[in-house]
């Protein structure tokens, strides 16, 4: 079958042991080569539970493979869907070229992705709605205490999820050179952490939070009506686009990504019209550290519509457009694999809690996803930058250090 060939041509480092639908046994790698670094009492073995799954994977592998996971048609012994994921990735890193056929369905990506990515205000409400209105039970089984939902930052690599977290936003916070006084905008925020964060580091600072999620708005809301601060900071559904005022901050933290190429001017042109003249600005994101590429289908079917992961080069023709000085840009590269081995390793813990939210496919889903991107962040191009801008030449110093003199 075509499966035995992409495998055959894939496995070469570590071992997989295959048992088809119709019960046959067949084998890949090489059990005693070193690059199979996990110790196992028995061999990570696919078990393929329907014959026409096989057929489905080879010439479609997403979102064929992941659909089959979640629906039960395939399943694992001597590991999970991590375990499968990570070899896979061990072997493809590194390789030129493709080791799965071309599908059909990824060659129209390339097509249809201007199509995807078209997010007008009210499309983007209802994107944003898919995930993030989930039950927020769900997200307290797998985030820190803040639920903060974007990478962390890892000063030293043993620390803990909260202390990382906390750390991402002091680092973006010492970016902004916050001063008393001063009004912040805060695209995208969330459940509200980052801009509470901000008004609690820096006394006297006034800080907008905007969401389209009804969700993460009643929780913001609530958080600063119990922190003692909701006279400075402040929550709004509203798209941004529709934002009026000047702001002498503005920050964005794990929201780009939902914007979509064909908005991206619109978006930093926006910024420049918010921004004072003696304005800073810092755009947190996922990127490529490649060429443009298309967003997964199953990523964009079950996880994130309207998703889209730029290359840079898609994002720095926007800014030079607008007249923004790119005062600094910071590539955090496995910050966020390690974040999501965190948020993957407590979803585990609380599988049985989770599926009683919703239900075990669902549990199958999730852990598809966060596996899959954990391994995309280690083995494949994803990183995260982060993007300072300013109007002028001299708002920001011209060095580096006052990012990290507040921390000594």
């Amino acid at each position: 079958m075509m499966l035995d060939l992409v495998l055959k041509r894939l496995i070469r480092r570590g071992h997989l042991v295959l048992v088809d639908g119709s019960g046959k046994r067949k084998e890949y790698g090489d059990p005693r080569e070193a690059g199979d670094q996990v110790s196992r009492a028995e061999p990570l073995t696919l078990h393929i539970h329907d014959k026409s799954v096989a057929w489905k994977i080879a010439l479609n592998p997403d979102p064929g493979f992941a659909e089959a996971y979640m629906d039960g048609r395939l399943s694992f012994t001597g590991g999970r869907i991590w375990d499968f994921l990570e070899l896979v990735g061990r072997n493809v890193s590194g390789t030129s070229g493709t080791v799965m056929p071309a599908s059909i369905s990824r060659a129209l990506g390339f097509l249809m992705r201007t199509i995807h990515q078209i997010n007008p205000a009210t499309l983007s409400r209802r994107n944003v709605a898919h995930h993030y209105d989930l039950s927020g039970a769900l997200y307290d089984l797998f985030l820190d205490q803040d639920r903060q939902y974007s990478c962390a930052y890892f000063p030293q690599p043993d620390v803990t999820l909260e202390a990382a977290q906390a750390a991402k936003k002091h680092h973006i916070a010492n970016k902004l050179l916050l001063k008393s006084g001063m009004q912040v905008l805060d695209i995208g925020c969330g459940w509200g952490g980052m801009a509470l964060s901000i008004a609690k580091q820096v006394e006297g600072v006034h800080v907008l939070g905007i969401t389209l999620s009804t969700e993460q708005l009643a929780v913001a809301q609530k958080r600063a009506e119990e922190e003692g601060l909701s006279d400075r900071v402040k929550f709004q559904l509203i798209d941004y686009r529709d934002v009026k005022g000047q702001f002498d901050r503005i920050v964005s933290v794990g929201m780009f990504e939902h914007v979509g190429v064909p908005q991206y001017q619109v978006f930093f042109d926006k910024v420049q019209s918010l921004l004072t003249d003696d304005g800073v600005a810092l755009i947190h994101s996922i990127g490529r550290n490649d060429r443009p590429g298309i967003t997964s289908p199953f990523i964009r079917k079950y996880i994130f519509p309207g998703g889209y992961i730029p290359a840079l080069s898609e994002v720095t023709p926007r800014i030079e457009k607008t007249h923004l000085w790119m005062t600094d840009i910071e590539i955090l590269r496995l910050h966020y694999a390690e974040t999501i081995k965190h948020w993957r390793h407590r979803f585990l813990q609380n599988w049985d809690k989770a599926e009683a939210i919703y239900d075990a496919r669902f549990c199958r889903m999730w852990e598809f996803y966060l596996a899959a991107s954990e391994m995309s962040f280690r083995y494949d191009t994803l990183m995260v930058f982060q993007i300072q801008l300013s109007k002028q030449l001299e708002t920001v110093p011209l060095t580096r250090d006052y990012m990290y003199a507040r921390d000594a």
